[in-house]
């Protein structure tokens, strides 16, 4: 059975046992943050073990894609993978134990046809309910074995979330593959006994600080790891021995002209650049960029790892592609979203591999003589210090510089590495200036409660909370400084990159005119203004009013940024996601991932099919649905947010020609935002772009601008604003002629004064050496003078001196011959620019420099003769 019938047999068995087949969710988890990546196969049904959310069938089955970072550094033994599918039945409060066992046992002997006599299981120390479940079907108590938390207590996905007590099945490859050890089973590390299967009962919900609680329901979340199994079923010792990798491995080897098996390390590196090769479509494929950060840089480590052993296997070229190719062509009939990213994949690959490539030869020649100065010194490991230098100056990751120095038998100082790594953040944190709102906590201000009333701009409600001088209080009075949180708010806080509102709060007896609102972490609007007029108490009802005008500019720019995206996703491809995103009263921004410049082209159609969507007037429509819904109805999510279980959905047009998750604040109809304009684009990391545009009254504003200006251009030029173009481009060509002729007169003047000069040049105990002040004005025009010298004068050391920028210049040249007798340009114009009060140096052929002490110039050029008498 290979890889695609062993997943098609697993859901197809589950479904007829009532399972609702979910497709896998992406490598990023959505709406999740405490997750770097997805790690498991109940990552997308966390919510419906937390009681959070409905499921929608209690019994669900899924084949999930899944990356773990904690493996990167044992990718290359036999076993170990970054990118991983998990086959996997989940029960929602329905079945539990009795259910899961029989399944699993069923599945295996029966429709894998696993011999029974090699399959083992493992329980929990306590599990007696499941140690019994297995005894009922017939699973010999003697191969039943109870081990202990770390081996057989699964979870939580991130730092909280469901966990349990889990039961394993592990097949036993045979005597051959174990330690010889009388005891060995189950839990040794020998890996005679592979662990093909994990049965999670999952019974607590465990908080971020440890402590855990039993869970409303019950559930089962089961993991059959695929790679695994398939080499099970296959007989093979290896996961890379199986379908899965051999065309992988196949490909790399064919690049480096190696056949797997021939030895040991080249073995090593073919199953790295294999398995990464396939990890890095994957996670491309699901909108991970190269970055410096988070998952963008798990993306760029691993790509790098494969790069750095691609080159032990003597490929010196970009290669990372070939092997992404093949990953694409074996898997994407099941994933459909490799093909679709073909282009964004390969492009990606391509450009990051390149980039690293121009640096690791670099980077290696580096740790080469790092690596032998630590011999040298009889050291065991290379210093922090030395390992953070080429990651900070050259980008050689310390994993990569880890892998490198065990090869040569060498640790590194990873504790200094990481002390001048928090030393950089240190230096990073000291020069960054963060708004005053970014960094309040309003630990009292989130006991009080402020709902957001959405579709107002007006509302009357009461004072909860009051804040001034950096504390809480019951009045405010005129003059000061203050935060406010009210039980209801029209005011939309700062969130999701919508700056806050403006207005004001009025009371009976006083107003404050707010300047900003906030969210705190835990979601509370603050309210940040000034008191200016009497007096406003805890518990006062206020008139609270949003400052129009500019809430209807924020809007059209926010539902102008949904337009955008679908534009460039439209134009670009669906490879373009949203990363960041600002939306202010005057202008917007939107960054989003892409590998390459747009065109100046690309950019004008997206303007054109944006402002077409306006001029369409679409109505935009916000709903509410369950996020799980949300998601599968292909509503783009913002990766990193945090959505509950109910969601806000922004539609516009009808069929939809946007779908996104906002919370933001919106026109009732994209006509309502009047004109689109792109003001820039650019480039802001490695994969990452960034738009700059205005919309409504900001672009009426900027076309006004840009107009004014071409019209003072246009009277200045003496011409139509029709004409500018052709009118500038005549000046361009009559300033390139007289620029020509300026030139030839500058030649002139040159050839003129080295005619003056050939005639003054004197004879140092035998050497000619020409010393003399020239009449020129620039640093070009004075080595020119000294090149054209150095032509007529076939042997001499000439010293040459000029007055401009407010100091004197110095320019000395030694001919080859000269050089060849001792004779340095770089020594003489050292001590010709001391004589002025200033510094020079250089190489033997060329010296210049330079002093502030004008008056010293001609002084200064006497000294070439003396330095030419004493370097002879």
């Amino acid at each position: 059975m290979n890889g695609d019938e062993l997943r098609e047999t697993y859901l197809r068995f589950f479904e007829e046992k009532g399972h609702l087949v979910v497709p896998s969710s992406s490598l990023v988890p959505l709406g999740d943050p405490t997750l770097l990546l997805t790690t498991a196969g109940m990552v997308q049904f966390k919510r419906y073990f937390t009681g959070e959310a409905l499921p929608p069938s209690p019994r669900l089955a899924s084949c999930q894609k899944c990356f773990r970072t904690s493996d990167i550094d044992s990718v290359g033994d036999a076993s170990h993978l970054t990118f991983f599918e998990m086959l996997g039945n989940f029960s929602i409060g329905d079945y539990f134990k009795r259910e899961a066992t029989r399944w699993a046992w069923e599945f295996v002997t029966e429709h894998l046809a696993l011999p029974q006599e090699r399959l083992w299981v493992s329980i929990f120390l306590d599990d007696d309910e499941a140690f019994q479940c297995w005894r009922e079907i017939g699973v010999p108590g003697q191969r039943i074995v109870r081990l202990g938390e770390e081996d057989n207590f699964w979870g939580p996905a991130g730092e909280s979330g469901p966990c349990g007590p889990c039961s394993e099945v592990h097949y036993d490859m045979g005597e051959a593959f174990g330690c010889g050890d009388p005891g060995c089973g189950p839990g040794c590390s020998c890996g005679r006994f592979v662990e093909i299967w994990n049965l999670v009962f999952t019974q607590f919900n465990q908080e971020a600080d440890g402590s855990r609680t039993p869970l409303p329901r019950p559930n089962i979340d089961t993991g059959m790891g695929l790679e695994r199994t398939a080499a099970a079923l296959q007989g093979r010792a290896s996961v890379y021995e199986t379908d899965l990798f051999a065309p992988l491995i196949g490909r790399a080897g064919e690049l480096c002209g190696r056949s797997y098996g021939q030895d040991g390390a080249s073995d090593r590196a073919l199953r790295i650049v294999a398995e990464h090769g396939r990890a890095i479509a994957f996670l491309i494929a699901d909108g991970v960029m190269p970055t410096n950060e988070g998952r963008g840089y798990v993306l760029r480590r691993i790509l790098r790892r494969a790069a750095l052993f691609g080159r032990t296997l003597g490929l010196e070229g970009p290669f990372i592609g070939e092997v992404a190719k093949v990953a694409i062509a074996q898997m994407g009939r099941y994933y459909p979203e490799l093909e679709r990213g073909r282009e964004v994949i390969l492009t990606t690959i391509g450009a990051e591999e390149t980039r690293f490539n121009q640096t690791l030869t670099t980077g290696l020649n580096l740790l080469d003589g790092i690596i032998e100065g630590a011999r040298q010194r009889g050291e065991g490991s290379l210093p922090g210090e030395e390992v953070f230098r080429l990651y900070d100056t050259h980008g050689f990751p310390a994993e990569l510089t880890a892998e490198v120095a065990a090869e040569a038998g060498l640790s590194i100082d990873l504790l200094g590495f990481q002390a001048e790594m928090e030393r950089q953040r240190e230096r990073a944190r000291s020069a960054q200036k963060l708004s005053v709102d970014t960094l309040l906590v309003y630990s009292s201000a989130d006991q009080a409660r402020c709902d957001f009333v959405d579709n107002s701009l007006s509302h009357s409600s009461t004072v909860e909370w009051l804040e001034a001088e950096g504390r809480s209080q019951h009045t405010v009075s005129q003059g000061q400084e203050v935060k406010a949180v009210i039980a209801e708010t029209p005011f939309y806080g700062e969130m999701g990159g919508q700056v806050g509102d403006t207005g004001e709060l009025r009371g009976p007896r006083g107003r404050i005119a707010v300047s900003n609102t906030v969210r705190t972490p835990q979601d509370t609007i603050v309210h940040i203004g000034t008191v200016v007029a009497g007096e406003l108490s805890v518990g006062e009802t206020v008139d609270a009013t949003v400052d129009e005008e500019r809430r209807r500019a924020i809007a059209a720019n926010h539902t102008a940024t949904h337009l955008l995206q679908a534009a460039l996703r439209q134009v670009l491809g669906a490879q373009v996601h949203q990363s960041g995103s600002l939306v202010a009263p005057d202008h917007l921004r939107f960054d989003f991932t892409y590998q390459d410049a747009v065109s100046p082209g690309q950019l004008a159609e997206v303007q054109r099919l944006v402002n077409e969507n306006v001029r369409r007037n679409l109505k935009v429509d916000s709903r509410e649905m369950p996020y799980r819904e949300a998601v599968d109805s292909g509503a783009l999510a913002f990766f990193g947010e945090k959505y509950g279980d109910k969601v806000r959905v922004l539609v516009i047009g009808e069929p939809p020609i946007s779908t996104e998750l906002c919370g933001g604040t919106h026109v009732q109809a994209t006509g309502e935002i009047g004109l689109f304009h792109i003001t820039g684009e650019s480039s802001i990391g490695a994969g990452m772009r960034r738009i700059e545009a205005v919309s409504g009254r900001g672009a009426e504003e900027h076309v006004a601008r840009q107009l004014s200006i071409l019209e003072e251009a246009a009277r200045e030029l003496k011409a139509q604003p029709s004409e500018v173009r052709e009118r500038v481009a005549d000046l361009r060509a009559e300033l390139d002629a007289e620029r020509k002729k300026a030139a030839a007169l500058e030649r002139e003047l040159l050839v003129h004064t080295v005619d003056s000069l050939l005639d003054r040049v004197e004879q140092v105990d035998g050497i000619p050496v020409l010393a003399a002040r020239v009449p020129v004005s620039s640093a070009e025009a004075l080595r020119q003078v000294g090149d054209l010298v150095k032509g007529r004068i076939k042997s001499a050391v000439i010293a040459l001196g000029a007055l401009y920028n407010g100091q004197a210049n110095f320019v000395v040249m030694v001919t080859p011959d000269l050089v060849a007798r001792g004779l340095d340009a770089g020594a003489i114009v050292k001590q010709v620019s001391a004589v002025a009060s200033g510094r020079g140096g250089g190489k033997a052929e060329l010296g210049q420099g330079g002093g502030k002490a004008t008056d010293k110039l001609d002084e200064a050029l006497k000294r070439a003769f003396e330095a030419a008498r004493e370097a002879r």
